[in-house]
């Protein structure tokens, strides 16, 4: 019994040994993942490769997200760059708008224009200091970037108007230097033909007081010369007239403040203010010798009369702006300097040509050979050449105007116009009254010169 128990004890132990060493085999390919081609074996390689695409689907993520952060960074660079230029090109319209102000003078645009500059400058500024503490961070660059560009074109497209209204300004300037020109040279071509006819009538081509002496001197050389006088005035005054128009001066406005209260029967004749303070400015001090700049009495009449005939014919035969070459410190150099700063004002000086510089110049002593300057020289030479003949008579000849509501006459007046005697009906109460004098009269001994009024 014994011997036969023993055997079966022993293969029961050899069982035992064999089922625990196989589960240890399968328990370690578990652990590796080497399992047979079961369930297990399965499962566990599924596992793995959900762990390696999740990993690179974190990778991914990551790459995408380092990438939508660079973009961001950038689209809020280009947009405070766009901000940058926009104000850059507002700051340019802006100084555009500022130099359009000055030329015509206006304190008000020009007062606008200055704030615009300045906030403007500001807003660099600012964006300057967001650079450099790298604070450009935009949470709508999109936006940002679409706004500035909008900002920009509006800047650019206003300068564009602002420099449009600059060329027309400057060209209507050449218009109605053109104009003038064109009305000069018709005058000069008239001219010309009345010589040539006159000449070919009489074999000689005549010229007032070529040929006239001290002795022979009368008034009616004087009245000649102050008919030559009269339009080379209203050559000035028509010039003066076309450059306050194409400088948008209000020409109702300036002829109300020369002549207040004055009501005009046609719209053309606001001319007739502006040669009347031409004339004011130009004859004020011809009753005094040399107009008061120096101080000799002349108590020798005869010295006198010689001294400012040889004057008047020095100055006659030479265009002026060659003797104020010729001569800058002469009397003459000075009444042209004297009588251009008080009848030119400043205002209107700028208005016309956009800064001081033919002031400045002539202030200076020195005269600018500009079209301008070149027509007030012939006008002042003339108004110069008048006095010297003036006191070239003995008794020397003498300027008069009119009050204002004076009654007309026609022994020392001359009516620049006819309205007022077509609208009086005759009565006492209706008889035309002067309004201001035009053009000043003289009087030459016993002789009067008749002044040129507008009567109202």
């Amino acid at each position: 019994m014994e011997s036969v128990d023993r055997p079966a004890a022993v293969g029961n132990k050899s069982k035992g040994r064999l089922a625990r060493t196989f589960a240890k085999v399968l328990h370690i390919r578990a652990v590796t993942g080497i399992a047979p081609d079961n369930g297990m074996h399965k499962v566990k390689s599924s596992h793995a490769e959900d762990m390696k695409a999740n990993l690179a689907k974190n990778t991914t993520l990551r790459r995408f997200d380092d990438e939508d952060e660079k973009m961001q960074s950038r689209a809020a660079t280009e947009a405070f760059l766009a901000k940058l230029f926009a104000s850059i090109s507002s700051i340019k319209s802006a100084y555009a708008q500022l130099q359009l102000a000055q030329s015509p003078y206006d304190p008000d645009g020009i007062q606008l224009a200055d704030g615009m500059v300045v906030s403007e400058l500001k807003n660099v500024s600012e964006l300057k200091q967001c650079f450099m503490k790298k604070q450009i961070d935009d949470s709508s660059p999109e936006n940002t970037l679409l706004l500035a560009e909008i900002q920009e074109q509006k800047s650019l497209l206003k300068t564009y108007e602002i420099m449009g209204k600059k060329l027309d300004s400057q060209l209507k300037l050449k218009g109605s230097e053109i104009t003038f020109l064109r009305e000069k040279l018709e005058e000069a071509n008239k001219e010309n033909k009345l010589l040539e006819k006159r000449m070919n009538s009489s074999g000689q081509m005549p010229s007032a007081l070529d040929d006239v002496h001290l002795s022979s001197l009368s008034p009616s050389h004087f009245v000649t010369f102050l008919r030559q006088t009269m339009k080379a005035i209203r050559t000035f005054v028509r010039m003066l007239i076309s450059e306050l128009e194409s400088a948008e001066w209000d020409l109702d406005a300036a002829a109300s403040s020369v002549q207040p209260d004055v009501v005009f029967w046609k719209a053309n004749h606001k001319c007739y203010a502006f040669e009347s303070f031409v004339c004011r400015e130009m004859f004020d001090g011809f009753n005094h010798p040399d107009y008061s700049m120096s101080k000799e009495s002349w108590q020798d009449t005869k010295k006198r009369q010689r001294v400012f005939f040889d004057r008047f014919r020095e100055l006659k035969f030479v265009k002026p702006m060659d003797y104020l070459a010729w001569k800058p410190k002469s009397s003459f150099a000075r009444f042209c300097r004297d009588k251009y700063l008080s009848l030119v004002h400043p205002k209107m000086e700028s208005s016309i040509f956009g800064n001081l510089d033919q002031r400045n110049m002539v202030n200076a002593g020195e005269f600018p050979e500009t079209t301008f300057f070149v027509t007030f020289g012939e006008m002042a030479k003339r108004v110069w050449l008048l006095h010297c003949l003036a006191f070239s008579f003995n008794p020397e000849a003498s300027i008069f105007q009119v009050e204002k509501g004076n009654r007309f006459t026609e022994v020392y007046m001359e009516s620049v116009s006819d309205e007022a005697f077509q609208s009086s009906d005759g009565s006492p109460g209706s008889e035309p009254r002067v309004a201001f004098t035009v053009f000043p009269g003289f009087r030459i001994g016993k002789t009067a010169i008749q002044c040129q009024v507008y009567l109202c």
